[in-house]
């Protein structure tokens, strides 16, 4: 079979992750391919934060712990000790789907590589908040961005779920 589809068939999403950081060199490569996913007109809307520092990590899990509304104690990265966080510029007609198809870039050269991965939504709250906008500002970043993604990234602690069955009438043809 096909390496990019077998990489598209197999890349699941880890809810329980090892501690043991990525390799940088690793890191960059999952980062580079976000950044040659397909946007509108070309306008690369897109940018990519990636959070290792496990304090900034860890506030950006409380946050989003928060608006889940989860109990403390409770980690929506699932213990991965990296993530990605993909926001777009919110001016950008096609901000949330440039975003979007950096996140499974994302996803996709992180299994392609051996690491596990998994989209945890809120990003758009986080950095629509006064912390998240402090947040940005501290990193250096200006712009009027949205959240479109927290890409979650580390190795899975035990086996990775196989597939589900695709639906009947997923795909209509028309000839």
């Amino acid at each position: 079979m096909n390496e990019v589809l077998e990489n598209i068939r197999t890349r699941r999403s880890v809810r329980a992750f090892k501690p043991d950081m990525v390799p940088e060199d690793i890191l960059r490569q999952i980062a580079e391919a976000g950044t040659w996913a397909p946007t509108g007109r070309n306008a690369q809307s897109p940018i990519i934060i990636a959070v290792t520092n496990k304090e900034l990590r860890d506030r950006i899990s409380d946050m989003n712990r928060k608006i889940g509304g989860w109990d403390e104690g409770f980690d929506p990265f699932y213990g991965a000790p990296v993530i990605m966080i993909v926001l777009a510029d919110r001016n950008a007609p096609t901000a949330v789907y440039d975003g979007s198809l950096v996140m499974e870039n994302l996803m996709l050269a992180a299994n392609s590589l051996g690491v596990g991965s998994i989209w945890i939504h809120r990003a758009r709250e986080e950095f629509e908040s006064a912390e998240g906008r402090e947040i940005l500002r501290s990193l250096g970043i200006e712009g009027d961005y949205v959240g479109v993604g927290n890409c979650a990234l580390g190795y899975a602690a035990g086996n990775i779920p196989e597939g589900k069955p695709r639906k009947e009438n997923w795909v209509y043809w028309v000839k």
